[in-house]
């Protein structure tokens, strides 16, 4: 295992195509849910407990070799929205392209082939933490904090917000993006046993709704 592919994985510079998606943000700013430090720290917190936690146990899930074609299947099932959907497709399209380039393996060209426009983001993730050597802890972490850095990052482009004050609210979910690693793993490990049904099912409905109304948007800043 390296700590080094990690940090490679994780980096924000990494061309996974996440600069692109706000998470959910930008809907949520237009809707006046997240003006400020506050209010983002809030909505994080939703989106850690929801569909990061979800997004966690199937990337962690899949880095300990579950099929991935039934992850996909689970992953589709626990996202109601379309254009969520879509969303998630394009970023494991983009993921996929980028980690086949930095670490090539048969795992990563089989999933490829098996969806050719991609497939769920967090899928193509636990593959990837795979293929880079690394364990389901390491892949939910680059899962959870995914689900928190995009917004966060996102918002200061919205609204202005200054970055130190972005940055603040991820060091304090810190030990919330811990706990539900721990979470995460637990229940990835009771997958290989019991099947994909054990995955979590959090929902988080007005990230469902936020997104159906901001991808009929005819201007906007984010692809989701």
């Amino acid at each position: 295992m390296s700590r080094a592919a990690l940090l490679v994985l994780a980096d924000g510079r990494f061309p996974a195509g996440g600069h692109a998606h706000s998470g959910g943000a930008e809907a949520a700013v237009k809707a006046g849910r997240v003006t400020g430090a506050a209010s983002l720290e809030e909505f994080c917190r939703g989106r850690l407990h929801t569909v990061g936690r979800v997004a966690a146990a199937i990337a962690a899930a899949a880095s300990l070799g579950v099929d991935p074609v039934a992850l996909d299947a689970a992953a589709d099932a626990r996202t109601p929205s379309p254009a969520l959907r879509l969303a998630a497709r394009k970023l494991g399209r983009q993921l996929m392209r980028a980690a086949r380039a930095t670490w090539p393996c048969a795992e990563l060209d089989a999933l490829a082939g098996s969806f050719p426009k991609g497939a769920h983001q967090p899928v193509v993730l636990g593959v990837t933490a795979r293929a880079a050597g690394l364990g389901p802890v390491d892949a939910a972490y680059c899962a959870v904090y995914e689900s928190v850095s995009g917004p966060a990052s996102a918002t200061v482009r919205l609204l202005s917000l200054d970055p130190f004050d972005a940055t603040a609210v991820l060091a304090r979910l810190a030990p919330e993006l811990d706990l539900v690693v721990d979470q995460a793993v637990e229940v990835a490990r009771g997958v290989v046993a019991a099947g994909v049904d054990a995955l979590p099912a959090s929902s988080s409905p007005l990230l469902e709704i936020g997104a159906e109304v901001h991808a009929a948007w005819g201007v906007r800043l984010f692809a989701s």
